[in-house]
């Protein structure tokens, strides 16, 4: 619309001049070598507007003669960065579909016609990373490092084969070098991090938490939690040389997570040595609020040293009020009324956990509760067999590892906060067999009459010399025995002869500890001491 305006307006000018031209009749003499050249006014100017335009097309004429080789020049140069650029595409997308042949070739081809250009560095890199060439790619990476521009690309992609090649010295010396240079370049800060809690640095991880807070790169929930836990793990590294700067870092790391279940635990046991068994308590039943824990529940049973089991069964009713009912609270009940002997109430705490099926806890502290109410029985052996098969307790687990104890970093991938408490995956579990009593009793006599039976048997051929029958292994404690129990009833369960015991399930973790009896406890423990 603005085109059109401005050109109304040059013909209203053009039609303007004219009108004043021919209002305005004049002579034009031209004297000029002997000759004279009359014309009027307006023929003047229209033969000057002629001649101007003659004038610049001459000139337009001889400038593009003279410009002729260098417009060539250019536009052959433009072709080629064309392909390049064309080649520089298709190489990305070979790189992307793993075809390292046309990858390398488009690579080539891109250095053949655009030189030294960043893209073409970083495609020849890459594609020598697909073929992997790690060589060319870190020549390709140094090449990088000469241009401001592609500095930082350069760092990391030595920083990334230096980590390929294990050299976790050089890798952080790229990543810190891109930090200098790049505060703000993400990976560099997570690389520095990493390695600074790799080295057991938490203050100078705390430091970088700090940096990269300040920049934007993490937000204030999760900066938050990455202090805390931080913290927690400088606690845990001076807990012992230095209590008091200990308790400093667990109360802060307290503050910023209460839920930090490590960090609770630390602070809340560190204060009852203290004597400061009120905060202690506040700490631990904060935690506790959030995520029962077994490693809570011990320390704020234990707050006061000498207390008696019925002082403790009491303070694991409270717990088990602040949850509730969560199975946690019910087992510290469950195992604080065996230890006290009220085994009423153990059984009132573990009966809504046998619903179901019960875990690999429950069932060992059902077992002890039948051995410490009725003795050596068998259903309590009937819950030791159960327990083999039973769920997985929850745990500490990082990327796939199953840990009893919590840690500040995956001992995998080095992340920061990585364990989470869950139950493991019952990929390993049997199906769970209902022993009875009745049954385990009978098998109990006649696993026992099995060696006399075979002593009162012919044990050789006539006419070959007599060959004494085996005397029975002997029997070390009463764990063993319900062990060669436990597998031939399985077998009944089945309905097949209980000719061989089927190997044990191996369990790759050890499941918490329970307290027993002390005439079980050290036994139990031993049988399940593989896990």
């Amino acid at each position: 619309m603005w085109r059109a305006l401005v050109f109304i307006g040059l013909l209203c000018v053009a039609a303007f001049g004219a009108v004043w031209l021919a209002d305005r009749p004049g002579t034009v003499l031209i004297t000029f070598g002997g000759y004279e050249i009359q014309m009027s006014m307006a023929v003047a100017a229209i033969a000057l507007a002629g001649l101007a335009l003659a004038l610049a097309l001459l000139w337009s004429l001889v400038t593009g003669l003279l410009q002729l080789p260098s417009r060539l020049t250019f536009a052959s140069r433009a072709r080629r960065r064309s392909r390049g650029y064309q080649a520089v595409s298709r190489g990305m997308v070979a790189v992307g579909a793993g075809d390292t042949i046309a990858a390398r070739r488009y690579a080539n081809e891109a250095e053949r016609l655009l030189g030294k250009e960043p893209l073409t560095l970083l495609l020849k890199a890459q594609a020598a990373q697909v073929s992997g060439n790690r060589e060319v790619a870190e020549a390709a990476f140094l090449q990088m490092m000469d241009e401001d521009e592609t500095r930082v690309l350069g760092l990391r992609g030595l920083f990334v084969e230096a980590r390929r090649r294990g050299d976790a010295a050089a890798a952080h010396e790229y990543a810190s070098e891109a930090v200098r240079l790049a505060p703000a370049a993400a990976w560099a800060s997570d690389a520095v991090l990493e390695a600074r809690c790799a080295e057991w640095d938490w203050r100078g991880a705390l430091e970088t938490i700090e940096r990269r807070t300040s920049l934007g790169l993490l937000d204030k929930k999760t900066a938050r939690r990455q202090r805390a836990v931080l913290l927690t793990a400088d606690a845990l590294e001076r807990v012992d040389r230095d209590p008091e700067g200990a308790l400093r870092s667990a109360q802060d790391a307290v503050k910023l997570a209460p839920d930090l279940v490590p960090a609770a635990a630390l602070a809340g046991r560190l204060l009852s040595r203290k004597g400061d068994l009120r905060k202690a308590a506040k700490v631990v039943e904060a935690a506790w609020s959030t995520l029962p824990h077994p490693d809570l529940a011990e320390v704020y049973l234990n707050l006061r040293p000498g207390d008696s089991a019925l002082d403790r069964l009491k303070r694991a009713e409270t717990l088990s009020r602040l949850s509730n009912g969560a199975p946690e609270g019910r087992l510290a009940v469950a195992r604080s009324a065996l230890e006290a002997r009220e085994f009423d109430r153990a059984r009132d705490a573990l009966e809504p956990l046998l619903q179901d099926r019960p875990s690999m806890r429950v069932c060992l502290l059902m077992s002890d509760l039948e051995q410490a109410e009725h003795g050596s029985t068998g259903k309590g052996r009937e819950w030791l067999a159960r327990a083999t098969r039973a769920p997985r307790d929850p745990a500490w687990i990082a990327d796939g590892v199953v840990s009893d104890h919590w840690a500040p970093i995956s001992p995998v991938t080095g992340r920061l906060d990585a364990f989470v408490w869950q139950a493991p995956p019952d990929v390993l579990i049997a199906p769970e067999l209902t022993l009875h009593d009745d049954v385990t009793a009978d098998l109990d006599d006649e696993v026992r009459a099995l060696p006399i039976a075979a002593a009162e048997e012919p044990a050789s051929a006539p006419g070959s010399e007599p060959v004494p029958a085996p005397e029975p292994a002997p029997v070390e404690n009463e764990v063993r025995t319900e062990t060669a129990l436990a597998e031939p009833i399985k077998e009944d369960a089945r309905g097949e002869a209980a000719v061989s015991q089927p190997e044990p399930v191996v369990f790759p973790t050890t499941p918490p500890d329970v307290p027993k009896p002390k005439e079980q406890a050290s036994a139990r423990r031993s049988v399940f001491s593989v896990w």
